[in-house]
């Protein structure tokens, strides 16, 4: 069994964060180790209050895990602050993949990273990340170009390995298109992952669900683009089968088997 060790923020509704990557790492045949960052207090409805852990205490939590088990991907989710990310950056191992999921832009459009921690995370996280995951806002965000059609997207993915990522996946989930595309930019080509989009609010968590899927087909020895189309396949039939809770946007069918 492959390790996956995810380092990302808690979300007491379950949905998203480490609970969802626990659920998804656990589901397609991994074991899951975690270091928390920060604790939310949230529902579907949205979220009441953040605590962020010590970025000392985060480091600290990352050496422990690395000092016992032999990791085989790292997963990298909401990192809170500069000081969080710069603890993190220097603690990561080498020579192991590494999914970034920039989380710093809500669904809401709310930017929840300060230009501060942005940058940390542009140079020190980047250069080191096997693949980056953003969504269009963070694709945005991140680069500062426009996303609103494929070409852009796809110069947006360029403009990340230019960063220093090996790879990005630029999501299309915050498009309007009846079919969803995901472009996966690599140094050798471009590849779109093009599924119907569902109609649904049962989308939370859905970013934190496939970077999580994505490293755990890296840890099982999958390539990048069948670990990619495996991660969205997953999360497509999550979706489709989610469980329907909560008034808001509700979690996915992490149980799901595809």
């Amino acid at each position: 069994m492959k390790i996956v060790f995810t380092i990302a923020g808690s979300d007491s509704g379950g949905g998203a964060g480490i609970e969802a990557d626990i659920k998804t790492i656990s589901a397609l045949g991994a074991y899951a180790c975690t270091t928390i960052t920060a604790v939310t207090a949230q529902n579907t409805l949205g979220v009441a209050g953040v605590h962020t852990l010590p970025a000392a205490f985060v480091a600290l939590a990352m050496k422990t895990v690395l000092d016992d088990f032999r990791v085989d991907t790292v997963k990298l989710g909401m990192l809170a602050n500069e000081a969080i990310i710069r603890a993190v950056a220097g603690v990561l191992p080498e020579n192991i993949p590494i999914v970034l999921d920039p989380v710093m832009v809500a669904t809401s459009g709310a930017v929840l990273l300060e230009e501060g921690a942005i940058a940390a995370m542009r140079q020190l996280l980047l250069p080191r990340a096997t693949l980056v995951t953003p969504n269009l806002p963070e694709a945005a965000r991140l680069t500062g170009l426009p996303v609103g059609n494929a070409a852009e997207r796809i110069a947006a993915g360029h403009a990340l390995r230019a960063m220093g990522a090996r790879a990005a996946l630029v999501k299309g989930g915050h498009g309007d298109d009846d079919m969803l595309t995901d472009y996966l930019v690599t140094d050798t080509a471009v590849e779109a992952i093009i599924l119907p989009r569902l109609h649904t609010s049962s989308t939370h968590g859905t970013g934190c669900t496939m970077a999580s899927a994505i490293a755990t087909g890296l840890a099982q020895g999958l390539p990048l683009l069948a670990s990619v189309r495996r991660a969205r396949d997953y999360l497509q039939e999550a979706i489709r089968t989610a469980p329907g809770f909560g008034a808001g946007h509700g979690p996915v069918n992490h149980l799901v088997r595809i």
